[in-house]
């Protein structure tokens, strides 16, 4: 079943929560927006929370408002990085609380990761096909997220995220709750030759067994080789020691669906930024 369950209210930006989570942890909030509900105009109609991009910084910022007025937690908690496709993981403590939600100057430099054990922030991060990565400890009560291109995946940022988690706060990997978020998709993810064996090589790294590497690349008769980042983001997972049962996977592509979310590689490179957000209320 998808995990990821659009919420769509009258006059607010259309969400898309991990409703299993949020019904069972009533102090959680959870989920991905999807490009529809901001005042952003073309191309990053309408829910553009990418300032980055080059759309209007008034209207982006606006979106990211109209975003926490949806989840009724104040703006001031809305906590951005400025991505750089690394593996980098950073404790977000109540001084950093807010960074970026209104400038990218003001953003925690270089970060694709976060994780806090504070309640009153919301974790953000930016996508348009990358691989959102959520986690949560229900017993030691941290959460976290991580941006997972194919250079953070491939970098293994979701074992770097849970190293933190466990070394900073005590969790145990076998208590953490992860989701992997709508993205690219093995439909649409087309990589080349050297992409491909970095792939390989992390799959060969932690030893995944033969039939793991075939669910993650497909070669094709042009030489290239459709990805599989989210089945890749899931061994990691798993070798990481995340308990399969804790693994949520979305099978929503933002590539085959442009009517929702943007997607990089389908609307070449011209378009907005979801935001993939958890937060302690």
């Amino acid at each position: 079943m998808e995990p990821f369950v659009k919420q769509e209210k009258s006059n607010r930006p259309v969400l898309f929560i991990i409703e299993s989570w949020m019904e069972q942890f009533n102090e959680l909030t959870v989920g991905f927006t999807s490009r529809h509900g901001g005042v952003s105009l073309e191309p990053f109609t309408t829910l553009n929370c990418g300032l980055h991009v080059n759309d209007v910084p008034e209207h982006v910022v606006r979106n990211r408002e109209l975003v926490a007025e949806a989840l009724e937690q104040p703006f001031e908690a809305f906590t951005y990085a400025e991505q750089v496709h690394g593996n980098e993981v950073v404790i977000v403590s109540l001084e950093e609380r807010g960074s970026g939600r209104a400038s990218r100057e003001a953003a925690l430099q270089a970060k694709d990761g976060f994780i806090t054990k504070e309640t009153g922030i919301v974790l953000c991060a930016q996508f348009a096909d990358c691989v959102p990565l959520f986690f949560y400890d229900p017993i030691k009560r941290v959460v976290g997220l991580a941006h997972a291109g194919w250079k953070g995946t491939v970098l293994n940022i979701s074992k770097a995220t849970i190293d933190l988690m466990t070394h900073t706060f005590g969790s145990s990997a076998s208590d953490i709750r992860t989701a992997i978020g709508p993205s690219i998709g093995a439909c649409c993810y087309e990589v080349d030759q050297s992409v491909a064996n970095r792939a390989k090589a992390v799959l060969e790294e932690v030893q995944a067994a033969p039939v793991e590497h075939s669910t993650v690349m497909v070669a094709k008769e042009n030489g290239k080789y459709m990805l599989n980042l989210q089945e890749l983001n899931r061994i990691l997972l798993q070798q990481a020691g995340i308990l399969s049962s804790y693994i949520e996977v979305s099978q929503l592509c933002t590539s085959c669906n442009t009517d929702k979310f943007f997607s990089h590689r389908k609307e070449g490179g011209a378009t907005g930024r979801m935001i993939a957000w958890i937060g302690l209320t």
